[in-house]
């Protein structure tokens, strides 16, 4: 996340093609300012959902220390600087960046009945260009971004439009995906026009992918700031996710027919195919970058694991590519999931911060992908291994950082404390989600809970859908006991539970 020093004004001047799918319908752009106060922690601390875990009461601490430093990062939105809606700052410095703010709505979206943390984003689409691009850093206190639009290092991750699902997935706010649709399309099909080689594959950078000190180029080329004329396989794989959550978007706004999707359709088909064929190595059982000679670069980073999320491997590929992550030589270290993989020369025990830190969004992110793919149980451990480190950290050190040491119960090397920022994915998302099991999806009308748990656990005031729902499992003796569920709700829910194989259906 380190930034450059040159600031960039805005420039929506005509010396580019302009995108009539901007100009006409990108409602952000003309929007007056967001002018509502901004909610204290304290004031909403008795609204926010409330975990119920027996016997771990420091991991509920920590879950509430997130979301009190969270609040302490609001932001009211300057409209000389182009921003239109109150927002959670990245609490990196003083701009607001897309990868970070992506991810922290990713836990903020169980608190937008008190605070809707999705309409940070709202600022990247008032600050979209005529033709479709949007600069990843925004400046909050005056009009202009951190690159220029031609830096190689300007923009991503696209996914955007995978943390506007999310969100979705637990509110089923259809109006939202109506309003930020063009402006996704329309930055989705810019990278197309100008992220790609001349083969339709995509590139960028260290800090344009996000990791920005991965040891993934050639020597000869600066691993942050230089594209290294490779095929970069995470970008690749998010712009397939992307085009595939667009898609579902137009089906759920009835929009089908937009003509942008056949070229977005052919371009998910193409690249799903020139991933699979080109950047999978049978031997390793691995997805690796494609250097400019053609060849591998054979670096094992957690940013091949978006092909998971993507859902583009073949069935016979999976459990040896997921493998990895359980092998104690590669990702399964005593905090999971490093970012680069243990049997890499520059992997660093303190992380030696994308040397192998474990990060919040990555874990997020191979979490979800694992979800996908069925991979449940693999899913729980790493999760549970995560927040057991996570919060002995907070013990020991009375706060959360930006990310940890995979090798030790410590933060990672040049971690920032009080990141409240996207380590808040940690003690809320992954808490809810992944340890206690409780997952939104609003998409089939139901909540998933896959129970693991013996002790008494879940959730109370907890969002879905716009009602307010509780969920509690007594304890049991042991796994395969049926659990005994209590569901309470202010209007009609469905709770699909899983557990030890078995599904139950509950209707309140």
């Amino acid at each position: 996340m380190f930034a450059s020093m040159l600031l960039y004004q805005v420039n929506n001047d005509m010396t580019y093609v302009p995108s009539e799918r901007v100009a006409k319908k990108n409602a952000y752009l003309h929007m007056e300012p967001e002018n509502s106060p901004l909610p204290t922690y304290e004031e909403v601390k008795d609204r926010l959902p409330k975990p119920i875990w027996d016997g771990h009461e420091d991991a509920l601490k920590c879950y509430d220390y997130a979301w009190k430093i969270a609040f302490g990062n609001l932001s009211r939105p300057n409209g000389d600087a182009g921003f239109v809606s109150n927002f959670i700052d990245t609490a990196f410095n003083g701009y607001l960046f897309m990868w970070d703010s992506s991810f922290i709505v990713m836990f903020g979206k169980y608190a937008s009945h008190v605070f809707d943390f999705q309409k940070t984003l709202d600022n990247f689409y008032s600050h979209q260009h005529m033709d479709g691009f949007i600069c990843r850093e925004i400046c909050e206190s005056e009009p202009g971004e951190h690159f220029s639009r031609h830096d190689p290092s300007s923009t991503g991750p696209n996914i955007m439009p995978w943390s506007e699902w999310e969100y979705f997935c637990l509110t089923g706010d259809r109006k939202r995906i109506e309003r930020i649709f063009d402006p996704l399309t329309a930055y989705h099909l810019w990278l197309k026009q100008n992220r790609t080689w001349r083969d339709g594959t995509y590139w960028s950078t260290g800090w344009g992918c996000g990791m920005d000190n991965q040891p993934r180029l050639e020597p000869q080329y600066d691993e942050s700031q230089s594209h290294g004329f490779m095929v970069w396989l995470d970008a690749c794989v998010q712009m397939v996710l992307s085009g595939k959550i667009l898609i579902k978007m137009a089906s759920v706004i009835g929009r089908d027919d937009d003509p942008s999707l056949s070229e977005i359709k052919e371009e998910v088909e193409f690249l799903t195919k020139v991933i699979n064929d080109n950047l999978w190595d049978e031997d390793d059982a691995f997805y690796y970058d494609m250097y400019k000679d053609g060849s591998l670069n054979h670096v094992k980073s957690v940013g091949a694991y978006w092909t998971l999320l993507a859902d583009i491997i073949p069935p016979e590929r999976l459990e040896k590519f997921v493998a990895h992550l359980d092998n104690p030589a590669e990702f399964k270290r005593p905090n999971r999931v490093p970012t680069l993989s243990a049997d890499h020369p520059e992997y660093r025990p303190d992380g030696g911060y994308w040397k192998g830190s474990v990060w919040a969004p990555t874990n997020y992110m191979t979490l979800k992908g694992l979800e996908k793919n069925g991979f449940n149980e693999l899913a729980y451990d790493v999760a549970c291994a995560n927040l057991e480190n996570i919060v002995q950290v907070f013990l020991n050190t009375g706060t959360i950082w930006e990310n940890y040491a995979p090798e030790f119960a410590d933060h990672g090397s040049s971690s920032k404390p009080e990141f409240v920022g996207w380590s808040g994915l940690f003690p809320i998302s992954i808490m809810l989600e992944y340890v206690l099991g409780i997952r939104p999806k609003a998409e089939k009308g139901a909540i998933e809970w896959h129970v693991r748990r013996t002790e008494r656990h879940g959730v109370e005031k907890y969002n879905f859908s716009g009602k307010e729902v509780d969920l509690i499992c007594e304890a049991r003796e042991n796994e395969k006991e049926e659990p005994k569920i209590t569901v309470k709700s202010s209007s009609h829910v469905k709770v699909e539970v899983h557990w030890n194989g078995k599904i139950k259906t509950i209707e309140v």
